[in-house]
């Protein structure tokens, strides 16, 4: 799955326009390299989104196989370190 539509689906970020802006901008890291909104994620992926003062890592549990996860259940798929 991409980057963008995973920082979507598991409720990270609200839209996937912005994922893809953050992505295109060089503030979303897999594994510590700048990825591309285009980046394929797999399982045990350190994800990281810098903003202004601070940073938010989040390890990636599975990979959804559904457009929407409920808010209830992105716990089964992304944990925040």
């Amino acid at each position: 799955m991409r980057i963008d539509k995973f920082l979507n689906t598991t409720n990270i970020l609200k839209r996937r326009a912005v994922a893809q802006d953050m992505c295109e901008n060089g503030v979303v890291l897999v594994n510590g390299v700048v990825a591309k909104s285009s980046k394929e994620i797999k399982i045990n992926d350190i994800i990281t989104l810098r903003y202004l003062e601070y940073e938010k890592n989040y390890r990636v549990l599975d990979i959804p196989t559904t457009k929407s996860v409920p808010k209830a259940q992105s716990a089964l798929f992304v944990k925040e370190l």
